[in-house]
């Protein structure tokens, strides 16, 4: 029987669960899962999690905290749960969100980041097995540098342009998460045309980003994100990791066409490719300058912002 091409991937790209549903990670043995709010939500939503939101609320009755304060910390406790979970069932790390609203914040994004960890490691849960997640702002890319020093690793999400990964890279972040599907959308809503295979405007950015990572030696692991269709994903064969949601892992698991390695260090030596860097002055500019960018990291901040909201309104009824 010939191998799936789930299994042909796993060969030389780790494999990420894009999804915060238990049963999925459980049916694809994934190395790492990630999460995000809109995942938490859709499956705290769900009957047979409803006990880990219901153990949150529980854990707090009598708490001295109140209001805002107190639905934070439920929230807080609501994603560590689902993250313990996720932990017994992946071997690798799972990524944990800082809050969308704290994007433009570095002080409170360090300071979130600590809570996290900590929460973490009261439950005997080493560091090295968590990603603190933050938008790839300037203002996040900086916490994440601080954090990094601290031995705190990060994943650099909402990553749409070549400007954010050099900054990543040069503020030695230990992961980042280029959006391939979103900008694949937005080039897709703003010329009318469709996009297949290796012409995929997110599937080139990718591919950008990973050849200058390995050609200049930098340790940062890219990992593509929010596909639309396993051609996105079998174009991008090789990279460091890709996280899948359960819809596009079954797609592989259930396909046994051979898959080639795309994307490698060996290649990438030999690109033709000059080194940059970006302060902030030139950052801001160059995000500016790319329409696309600028446009799918605002509306991803304000989407997993909202979803915060309706969390928050969650726990307010369960109160």
């Amino acid at each position: 029987m010939s191998a799936t091409q789930l299994d042909q991937l796993k060969q030389f790209t780790t494999v990420v669960a894009d999804t915060g549903d238990f049963e999925s990670m459980k049916a694809y043995k994934p190395q790492d899962a990630t999460t995000n709010p809109s995942l938490i939500l859709q499956a705290a939503a769900k009957p047979e999690y409803k006990h880990l939101v219901d153990k949150a609320v529980a854990e707090h009755k009598g708490s001295e905290l109140t209001g805002d304060a107190l639905v934070e910390s439920i929230i807080d406790r609501i994603l560590i749960l689902f993250g313990l979970e996720i932990l017994k069932i992946v071997p690798g790390r799972v990524s944990t969100e800082v809050d969308a609203r704290l994007s433009f914040d570095t002080e409170g994004t360090l300071a979130k980041a600590h809570q996290l960890i900590a929460a973490y490691e009261k439950e005997g849960i080493s560091k090295d097995r968590i990603l603190i997640k933050i938008a790839s702002t300037w203002e996040g890319i900086k916490a994440a540098e601080v954090l990094e020093k601290e031995g705190i690793h990060c994943n650099l999400t909402l990553l749409f342009s070549f400007a954010q990964a050099v900054a990543c890279a040069e503020a030695g972040v230990q992961l980042i998460s280029p959006f391939v599907g979103r900008i694949l959308d937005w080039y897709k809503a703003s010329t009318g045309q469709t996009y297949e295979g290796d012409e995929d405007p997110g599937v080139i950015s990718v591919k950008q980003i990973y050849t200058y990572y390995k050609k200049f030696g930098y340790k940062t692991e890219v990992m593509g994100a929010s596909f639309r269709n396993t051609g996105e994903i079998t174009s991008l064969a090789g990279c460091d990791l890709l996280t899948i949601s359960p819809g596009l892992l079954a797609e592989l698991a259930a396909s046994t066409e051979p898959l080639e390695r795309r994307l490698s260090p060996e290649a990438s030596a030999s690109a033709e490719l000059e080194k940059v860097t970006f302060d902030e002055k030139a950052f801001r500019f160059a995000l500016n300058e790319d329409a696309m960018a600028t446009e799918k990291t605002a509306h991803g901040i304000r989407a997993f912002s909202a979803d915060i909201v309706k969390l928050e309104k969650l726990v307010q009824g369960l109160l």
